[in-house]
C-alpha cells in the first residue's frame, strides 16, 4: 500500500473519532530510557513498583510487541468548561481528568475503533493498544510522534494546546509515514516549580513522585507523611497545580485552543466531582462511593484511600463545624490508616 496515503487516512479517521492530536513515530528504543532508569534508581517512583518491574519492557518496545515498527499516538483533550478549583476550603477539588468518566475506557474504545479501521486495510497486522496502563514510555513516544515536548513539570506540553490532554497509542508491525519529534521549551519560566506546594519538582524535568499530591492521594496506599498533609489543601484526588500555573494552559486570543473545553461528553463533570462539601464526602458509605464513582478514575483510590484523603482535606479546612462529622466517623471506623487521618483532622479542626 501507499504508505503516505494510508498514513493520511489513519490520521483523518483518528481526528474524526475526536482525538485532537495524532502523530506517528517509529518504534525505537526510547530516547529518555537512561533518564527513566536513573529516576528509578533514585527511588522517585515510591511505591509504584510496577514501573521498576516493567522497566526492561518500557526501555525495549520489542519486548512488548516483537516486530513492532510504528506507533500511532493520540491525544484527547479533557479540559472542563468550568474550573473545578474552589476557594472554599470546606469543598473538595478533584483533578480535571477525573471529573467525568474513566479515560481508560473512553480512549480505549476510540483506539479499538481506530485499530479496526487500520485492520480493514492491513488484516494481518499485529497490534497492541495502550492507555496509560502498559509497559511503554508514553510521553517519549508522544514526543517522538510530534504531539508535544517535555515541560519542567515533566508533563508533555503542546505549544498550541497546552497540557490538558490524555495519551494513548497503538503499536503496529507495519510501516507508516513518521512525524518529526516535537520542538519547544519552557525557557526561563519556573512557575510550576515555584507553585508546587510539596516541592515535588526537585529540579527542572525531575519529579519526586513521593512528594507529588497526585501520588499521595492516589498511588500511596498507607499513611500520608504528616509533614505533607497540610500542603495538600482541599484536593482529594489528584492535582493540577503545576498545570494551572503553566503559561501554555492560559487562554490567549492568538491561541484559542489552549485550555479549550473538551468536546468529549463522557468527560463532562459529575455533580459529585464539582466542589462537593467535604463533610458530605466523608459521610458517604462504601456502596454510595461505588455508585457515585462507577466508571470513574476516582475508584482507583478505593473507598479507604478516598476517606483518608477527605479526612486530610477537612483537617486542612480547620472548620470547627466539621468536628461532629469527624468524631462520628471515627467511632465506627475500623481501618487503622483512616483512623489515624481522622484523628489528625480532629486535632487540626480544634486548633
Amino acid at each position: 500500500m501507499n504508505v503516505p496515503a494510508i498514513s493520511r487516512q489513519i490520521r483523518a479517521f483518528a481526528l474524526s473519532l475526536g482525538f485532537e492530536l495524532v502523530g506517528f513515530a517509529p518504534v525505537l528504543p526510547p530516547a529518555h530510557a537512561l533518564f527513566f532508569r536513573k529516576w528509578l534508581e533514585q527511588g522517585f517512583h515510591g511505591e509504584m513498583a510496577y514501573l521498576a518491574r516493567t522497566a526492561d519492557a518500557r526501555c525495549d518496545p520489542q519486548r512488548v510487541l516483537p516486530g513492532a515498527r510504528s506507533a500511532v499516538v493520540v491525544g484527547l483533550n479533557y479540559a472542563p468548561a468550568v474550573s473545578p478549583v474552589t476557594e472554599d476550603n470546606a469543598r473538595a477539588v478533584f483533578a480535571r481528568y477525573a471529573l467525568g468518566d474513566d479515560y481508560h475506557e473512553v480512549m480505549g474504545q476510540k483506539l479499538q475503533c481506530l485499530l479496526e479501521f487500520i485492520r480493514q486495510r492491513y488484516p494481518e497486522c499485529r497490534a497492541k493498544i495502550y492507555v496509560d496502563a502498559g509497559p511503554v514510555l508514553e510521553r517519549d513516544l508522544a514526543w517522538r510522534a510530534g504531539l508535544g515536548w517535555f515541560g519542567k513539570n515533566t508533563m508533555l506540553i503542546n505549544t498550541l494546546r497546552g497540557s490538558y490532554f490524555l495519551l494513548g497509542e497503538i503499536l503496529l508491525d507495519i510501516e507508516l509515514e513518521y512525524d518529526h519529534p516535537a520542538f519547544g521549551g519552557c525557557g526561563r519560566c519556573n512557575r510550576c516549580i515555584e507553585a508546587c506546594p510539596t516541592e515535588a519538582i526537585v529540579a527542572p524535568y525531575v519529579l519526586d513522585a513521593r512528594r507529588c499530591i497526585s501520588y499521595l492521594t492516589i498511588e500511596l496506599k498507607g499513611s500520608i507523611p504528616e509533614e505533607l498533609r497540610s500542603k495538600i489543601g482541599n484536593r482529594v484526588f489528584g492535582c493540577d497545580i503545576c498545570q494551572e500555573v503553566c503559561p501554555f494552559n492560559q487562554p490567549r486570543s492568538h491561541s484559542p485552543l489552549r485550555s479549550a473545553p473538551t468536546g468529549e461528553p463522557r468527560f463532562a463533570p459529575r455533580e459529585v466531582t464539582l466542589a462537593p462539601k467535604l463533610v458530605d464526602l466523608l459521610r458517604m458509605g462504601e456502596e454510595a462511593f461505588r455508585a457515585a464513582f462507577r466508571n470513574s478514575p476516582v475508584k482507583r483510590a478505593k473507598w479507604r484511600g478516598f476517606r483518608r484523603n477527605v479526612a486530610v482535606a477537612i483537617g486542612n479546612s480547620k472548620e470547627p463545624d466539621a468536628l461532629p462529622a469527624l468524631q462520628q466517623e471515627l467511632l465506627s471506623e475500623t481501618d487503622t490508616v483512616v483512623r489515624e487521618h481522622l484523628e489528625w483532622a480532629i486535632e487540626q479542626c480544634r486548633l
